[in-house]
């Protein structure tokens, strides 16, 4: 007989494994050497998780991870087992008397004063040896998160919001999205409640879904102008960017002095929030992707993980959970530990998975640019790449966050080989990246005194192979941030 579940069963299942799937979306969107930051933190904090190259324990067996008699190992007598190590004995005593194996302790193992003083100084070695990061922008608002008071529904949702924020510290994707791949269920009005929170957070005008919301969000009651400055914001955005002062002035009432004053404080307002968190030149750079060609002639895709420490669970901790003389308490430490070192492990087994397989579908659809270089990169949607490895979109979104490829056109963010294209007058689709160098170039190489309209660059687009209709150009040249030809015109 079949026993189904009720709905508050399956959820209290869902919201049991959030932990472990918000660890899971935070890892994968990690590039390399933070991840390695992360495992050295994991390394430090959990006793229950081993280095071999640095650490002072070996491995679990198979058996022993699993499980496997684990009731015969308990009825078996105190004479059977032996005597407990002299070490374990320790370990245990300290955990009893220092208090460290209540629910919220941690502790990290004394194995003997010298074997501790070589562990600690591999890992103060190895923690030298990772390059330092700056503070990422999820990282400072997680910060800021903790201290609001909010329900912790409302605080975890929040946190979701924060690692779907582009570099930018926008929202791109849209709620009901994000309802959907929620790791517990949700619905937008409460996504609606948990973005108006992270909205309060600094900097002024994080978590705006457009550049209006962005803006508006940068008001303040002390802001000079501020009831002006929101009617321009909210209905006169497209007649500043061209500068039509006398009809903003002419259709909301406004005085042209007190407009000019409220776009001096505008000019002051930040476009972007995120972007101090996001240097433009990085001191370094690693890829986690390398793509190279085989001898067949084929490029064939690896992860540039060799260094990564190859992490096991502690066999010695193991081995004291299932004792049957360890007592209650301790044993609930030390099950915590080894629940969060497996699904770090997990975690990160999955982060492997799913970056090679996004790369692989990647490299498969982009061979054209790979062998020929950028004028020939296909159009690509995160959403194509999804379907093909049977992905929610923001997995692929996260995947490829900051992460790099060695390739032979050199070393590239993976988000580079992604964007959406145009259909020319031919019928074929052309990568926005293309049109934009050409475009681009184009107006680089311009007579200043006399710079191209829209038409102009139409024709000129056409000469180097690309049909496509003025409407498209002027929504590419204003994409790019380019002004008119009125206002590029140099006297």
């Amino acid at each position: 007989m079949r026993l189904e579940q009720s709905p508050q069963l399956r959820q209290e299942m869902r919201l049991k494994l959030a932990p472990k799937m918000i660890q899971s979306m935070e890892i994968l969107q990690l590039p390399i050497m933070a991840l390695q930051e992360r495992i050295v933190q994991e390394l430090d904090e959990n006793p229950a998780l081993v280095d071999p190259e640095f650490g002072v324990d070996e491995p679990a067996t198979a058996d022993e991870l699993t499980g496997t008699n684990e009731s015969t190992d308990a009825e078996e007598s105190s004479e059977e087992l032996g005597e407990l190590d002299p070490e374990d004995l320790d370990l245990i005593a300290r955990l009893n008397d220092e208090g460290w194996a209540d629910d919220d302790g941690d502790y990290q193992p004394t194995v003997s004063r010298s074997a501790l003083e070589e562990a600690s100084e591999r890992k103060h070695d190895a923690m030298q040896n990772v390059p330092s990061r700056p503070e990422s922008l999820q990282e400072y608002l997680e910060h800021q998160l903790a201290f609001l008071d909010i329900p912790d529904r409302q605080r975890e949702l929040a946190r979701y919001l924060i690692y779907n924020l582009d570099d930018d510290g926008y929202l791109r994707i849209p709620l009901e999205d994000l309802a959907a791949s929620s790791p517990v269920p949700t619905t937008v009005e409460e996504l609606e409640q948990a973005l108006r929170q992270v909205q309060k957070l600094d900097p002024p005008g994080v978590g705006a879904r457009s550049v209006q919301e962005c803006l508006l969000l940068q008001l303040t009651p002390d802001t000079p102008h501020a009831d002006t400055l929101r009617v321009l914001i909210r209905d006169y955005l497209d007649d500043l960017e061209h500068n039509r002062l006398p009809q903003i002035e002419r259709k909301s009432g406004i005085p042209l002095e007190e407009i000019k004053k409220a776009i001096k404080v505008l000019q002051h307002l930040v476009l972007h929030p995120g972007a101090q968190f996001s240097p433009e030149e990085a001191p370094y750079v690693v890829p986690d992707v390398v793509v190279e060609r085989n001898q067949d002639g084929e490029f064939e895709v690896r992860l540039a993980d060799e260094r990564m420490p190859q992490l096991r669970i502690s066999k010695r901790y193991q081995r004291l959970l299932r004792d049957p003389r360890v007592d209650a308490k301790t044993k609930r430490f030390i099950q915590k530990k080894i629940q969060s070192a497996r699904w770090l492990l997990d975690s990160i087994e999955q982060r492997r998975n799913t970056l090679l397989k996004v790369a692989q579908a990647i490299v498969e659809h982009q061979k054209d640019f790979l062998e020929k270089g950028p004028e020939y990169l296909h159009p690509l949607r995160m959403q194509d790449v999804a379907d093909k490895v049977g992905v929610h979109v923001t997995t692929v979104s996260r995947a490829v966050d900051e992460k790099w490829i060695q390739t032979p056109q050199g070393i590239l963010p993976l988000k580079r080989f992604f964007g959406t294209g145009t259909i020319t007058d031919s019928g074929d689709e052309v990568a926005f990246e293309v049109v934009k160098r050409k475009l681009l170039d184009i107006v680089a190489n311009e007579d200043k005194s006399r710079p191209l309209n829209d038409d102009q660059i139409k024709q000129k687009l056409e000469e180097e192979g690309i049909h496509i209709a003025r409407r498209t150009v002027t929504k590419y040249r204003k994409l790019l941030g380019i002004p008119s030809s009125r206002l590029r015109k140099q006297y």
